[in-house]
């Protein structure tokens, strides 16, 4: 890293007095081994080292990489370690905040190190799927000729969300969610170690398992909730962090969900996969973690919806009315009174029998005339009503059903391409079994030939 003057000056007053960073940055590893959690990335040769210099000797060089994981999962600490166990010039930037001028000074000034005094650079870019195709685009010059080893993190799905020239040119790693013995060992370091607390609070059993559930997998989290739930037992006058200190502290539990990233999409197909298998309780997991990451009320509504119509049809006739309620009510109340409308909607759905039908029957139909199995309408069938239509036989020979004693026609109504077709192959699941008789009824009175 190439700080400026008032960085320097900051790095200098923490490393006097290191209280005045949070307990996450005081607590961050030094080196790799101290790194907790991702062992899958750090083994001997692995990219990691070798950007640190481990075994980065020879014409094979350090590859540039992408750190993909949820958010506390360790891709800016393993940056930050690379930064300091490195002897090559490190420069840092944020997506949120840099753009293509930003990224253009640092290849210049990576060219001008190389070309000059030997110097490779690293650079570190925080957020990369913030930045534009374009934006992306500038980085490829410099990671093909490798003026720069780039190390980018995203929470983001890279297939989505960075460009396939990059990730061609990219090692991709995928960081996960640290275990629950990552984070216990994490914290009991924090609690000992003299950049942390240095011994002043003690973590109860019961109060320890109730830090790593709300952390949720996320270190920067657990260490957030130590060190307010410290502060707070320490003003009490207390050493050790009693488990209602804790909840007074930290109220509920992490989240993981982004509404903008694959997050979104994961979970809201995990919901309606739960209706889909009729497993009510599974379905209102995904809800509340929707509810409680401050999803859109109306998607949600809006996704139920679908799920009535292409999962359950016929057989409950009755879901789609209710999916379409608990839209127009949604929209109307908002939350929090909205959930208990979206539960409601939830359940019903997911109870109810399933049916496909509706859904592979309109497939099977739009299958056929994407091929062109199309043709013309009978000419009975066509309009009548302007002048000419009955020279040109239009109309000629309709039978009106109504003045039937059965209501029903034996007439073609298909195009000649497709009479014989049968796209509706009703279940006999809940209310749809009184669609599969009323089927079998009329196409035998219109004189189809089963198929």
């Amino acid at each position: 890293m190439e700080p400026d003057l008032f960085t320097a000056a900051a790095e200098e007053r923490q490393e006097k007095d290191p209280t005045g960073s949070p307990l996450a940055v005081r607590m961050r590893p030094r080196t790799l081994d101290e790194v907790v959690g991702q062992q899958h990335l750090l083994k001997p040769g692995s990219p990691l080292r070798r950007l640190v210099g481990e075994g980065a000797k020879g014409p094979a060089g350090p590859s540039s990489v992408i750190l993909w994981g949820p958010p506390g999962t360790g891709k800016t600490t393993l940056a930050y370690v690379v930064s300091k166990a490195t002897n090559k010039r490190f420069v840092e930037l944020s997506a949120i905040t840099a753009g293509v001028k930003e990224v253009r000074a640092v290849i210049e000034g990576a060219r001008r190190a190389t070309g000059g005094y030997g110097k490779e650079t690293v650079l570190f870019l925080d957020e990369i799927h913030r930045f534009s195709k374009a934006q992306q685009d500038s980085l490829l010059p410099a990671v093909e000729n490798r003026w720069v080893t780039l190390i980018a993190a995203t929470t983001e799905n890279p297939y989505f969300s960075v460009i396939s020239p990059l990730l061609s040119r990219s090692l991709l790693l995928t960081l996960e969610l640290l275990t629950d013995d990552d984070l216990r060992g994490l914290l009991h370091r924090a609690l000992a170690d003299e950049r942390g607390l240095a011994g002043a609070v003690t973590l109860p059993e019961d109060t320890e398992h109730h830090l790593l559930r709300i952390a949720g997998g996320d270190a920067r989290r657990a260490l957030t909730a130590l060190e307010a739930a410290a502060g707070a037992a320490l003003d009490k006058g207390e050493t050790e962090i009693g488990l209602t200190t804790l909840e007074e502290t930290v109220d509920r539990a992490a989240v993981k969900y982004d509404r903008d990233g694959d997050q979104h999409y994961d979970v809201a197909s995990a919901l309606i996969k739960s209706i889909r298998g009729s497993d009510v309780d599974a379905a209102l997991h995904y809800l509340a973690r929707m509810i409680e990451a401050g999803e859109d009320p109306r998607f949600i509504a809006r996704r139920l919806m679908i799920s009535a119509s292409e999962d359950i049809g016929l057989a409950d006739p009755n879901a789609l009315p209710i999916a379409v309620a608990a839209a127009q009510a949604v929209a109307m109340i908002g939350f929090p009174e909205a959930a208990l409308t979206l539960s409601h909607a939830t359940i019903a759905l997911a109870l109810a029998p399933k049916s496909n039908s509706a859904t592979t029957a309109i497939g099977a139909a739009m299958d056929d005339v994407r091929k062109g199995l199309a043709g013309p309408v009978p000419a009975h069938l066509r309009d009548g009503h302007y002048q000419g239509a009955a020279k040109l036989g239009h109309a000629q020979g309709y039978v009106y059903p109504h003045d039937l004693p059965e209501g029903i026609a034996s007439q073609q109504y298909a195009p000649d391409a497709i009479k014989e077709r049968e796209y509706y192959a009703p279940t006999r699941h809940g209310a749809e079994a009184r669609y599969a008789d009323a089927v079998e009824w009329t196409r035998k009175h219109l004189g189809r030939r089963r198929s």
